[in-house]
């Protein structure tokens, strides 16, 4: 009597997800909250997340995140450990990416940092300002000059958390941050709204966020396609996040309740003005 062989197959199901191309994303391991964040579990979560999932959906790509400490992201970028890296700018780090052709996406979100103080304090001259919280590893755009001098000292911290907290036992005369994020983690986090607000009139600067890469370009031009043919899915995940409220606006990092109060009031205002002081 011959054995009998038993044979096993496994029915493997390729749906379209198991098709796609799989890209590795490097993105920040920081609490840049609504712009991106990591979880309690370590997974990426906010505006970022919400854009970079839905580009993968529409082209037919699959994304995996990969959480890195900022000065490591640019290296693992280099070394091909990452595939993509998010955020990024043409005008960072220009040594470090000396003899590196990047390519870079057109511009996802717009973003400014700037310098927020007590209220009190708002409408200063730049002259007053002596000492500056920094997180570690942030550029003071527009200050440069001034620290070199000596004329302005950093007091330079782990984290926003700790350097919010310099800011608002005053032992510094502001703190310099991306402004959205700053206002956010006060509102939200910090459950301090207004105990800190951008001054304008110091100086600050405006940039985007964009997405890079040393190996896809054709993956770059893919998301600038993805940016513009779903614009208005963009925005709408700009809106929910607010993660531009009010930049071109006088009320920059505001929210919108006191947009709105701060606009009833002036409205208010004219109303009561005398006859004589209209136009």
């Amino acid at each position: 009597m011959k054995p009998v062989r038993l044979c096993l197959f496994s029915t493997i199901v390729l749906t379209p997800a198991a098709l796609a191309q799989t890209y590795v994303v490097g993105v920040e391991d920081l609490p840049f909250a609504p712009h991106y964040n990591l979880d309690g579990e370590g997974q990426y979560r906010g505006f970022a997340r919400e854009v970079l999932d839905a580009f993968a959906v529409d082209s037919g790509v699959s994304l995996s995140y990969k959480a890195l400490p900022v000065d490591q992201l640019l290296p693992a970028l280099q070394r091909g450990e990452i595939d993509l890296k998010y955020p990024d700018s043409p005008y960072w780090a220009g040594a470090q990416k000396a003899g590196m052709t990047l390519h870079y996406s057109q511009a996802v979100v717009d973003y400014v940092d700037g310098v927020l103080v007590a209220p009190q304090r708002q409408g200063q001259a730049r002259e007053n300002i002596r000492r500056l919280a920094m997180v570690q590893g942030w550029t003071p755009r527009g200050y440069e000059d001034a620290i070199d001098s000596g004329q302005i000292q950093l007091s330079y911290s782990d984290d926003l958390r700790q350097m919010i907290r310099l800011a608002l036992k005053q032992d510094t005369d502001g703190a310099y941050f991306n402004v959205v994020v700053a206002t956010h983690y006060l509102d939200n986090i910090r459950a301090r709204p207004g105990a800190l607000v951008f001054d304008p009139k110091l100086p600050h600067t405006r940039g985007s966020f964009h997405l890079s890469s040393v190996r896809h370009p054709q993956l770059i031009a893919r998301f600038d396609r993805f940016l513009a043919e779903r614009s208005a899915q963009v925005a709408a995940l700009k809106a929910s996040y607010r993660v531009e409220a009010n930049l071109d606006s006088d009320y920059i990092g505001l929210e919108q309740w006191k947009v709105d109060f701060l606009e009833r009031q002036k409205e208010k205002a004219g109303a009561q003005a005398p006859a004589s002081s209209r136009p």
